[in-house]
């Protein structure tokens, strides 16, 4: 008897750390903690990474962005429900309540923040909650109303690095700044094509975001050379301005051509298959670019 009783205690725990970690997007934040703190390595003076810091950022820093998420989704559970890839969800499928849900977010929230504050000043809390706003208050509702969204959402999705450069230096400066850049640009190609797989998805819950009127077009997938293209540049600005050596150059050219390639197939075929190919690369271009660039300074 004990030992069943011992084993719906371990399933109800795992079933709830399961659910905390979809309600967190937490695969998809472990992008977000790890632009973070490259941003927090290319910033800190050469020997001067401190592993306890780095640690109270990524925590700080998981802790606002699943708040952000987790806010997201208590504001969407009706269209989540909607939508195959969101179907699973907790609030979805009933397996938590929306005030824990809500608790939750609240508590993950002031936590990350006071995590910041208290281990690198005020501009990064700052910076974190202005994520936080942003996400939930601009871009999660308008969503619903303009392909707009997606530019909205660039925002708070390029603060990662940046956020981890203020954690390093206490102060915005030019590499910061090119950091977001980066990231920023990095989002148009990568989201769009997650938009072009996911359209039909997206349509059921009201949603449109991919930049032309008529979907999956011909100026959809202009818009995503064009972007991409500024990516390319972008990529090249660390090492225009002497902040990261010729290597990391090469890598942002080499995976930034990749993705063009990619993005130019899809503008003559206009097929899923070429939407999804530039998606993966897309996935590995940011943190193996941001990664170049922290071995370069090295």
């Amino acid at each position: 008897m004990k030992t069943q009783e011992t084993y719906t205690v371990r399933t109800g725990v795992l079933a709830k750390l399961k659910d905390l970690a979809l309600l967190f997007k937490l695969r998809v934040n472990l992008m977000v903690m790890i632009s973070a703190l490259l941003g927090y390595a290319l910033g800190v003076p050469a020997g001067g990474f401190n592993a306890v810091d780095a640690l109270l950022l990524a925590i700080g820093g998981l802790l606002v962005a699943g708040s952000s998420v987790a806010f997201n989704e208590v504001i969407e559970v009706e269209q989540d429900a909607r939508m195959a890839r969101t179907k699973d969800r907790p609030l979805v499928s009933g397996s938590m309540g929306m005030g824990e849900a809500i608790t939750i977010a609240v508590v993950a929230g002031a936590a990350g923040t006071f995590i910041l504050w208290s281990a690198f000043g005020q501009f990064t809390a700052v910076l974190s909650l202005l994520t936080l706003f942003i996400y939930v208050a601009l871009y999660t509702p308008l969503k619903r109303l303009s392909p707009w969204a997606t530019f909205v959402g660039a925002i708070p999705g390029a603060f990662p690095p940046l956020l981890g450069y203020v954690a390093a230096t206490g102060t915005f400066g030019l590499a910061g700044g090119l950091l977001f850049a980066l990231q920023f640009l990095w989002q148009f190609p990568h989201f769009w094509s997650i938009s072009w797989a996911l359209h039909d998805d997206y349509a059921k819950a009201g949603y449109h975001l991919l930049p032309s009127k008529g979907g999956r077009d011909r100026y959809s997938a202009f818009l995503l050379v064009l972007y991409t293209l500024f990516l390319l540049f972008t990529g090249l600005l660390p090492w225009a301005f002497g902040i990261t050596g010729h290597w990391s150059a090469l890598v942002a050219s080499v995976l930034g051509l990749v993705m063009l390639l990619h993005a130019l197939r899809l503008l003559r075929t206009l097929a899923m298959a070429d939407a999804r190919r530039l998606m993966f690369a897309g996935f590995f271009y940011l943190p193996l670019v941001l990664l170049a660039c922290v071995l370069d300074k090295l």
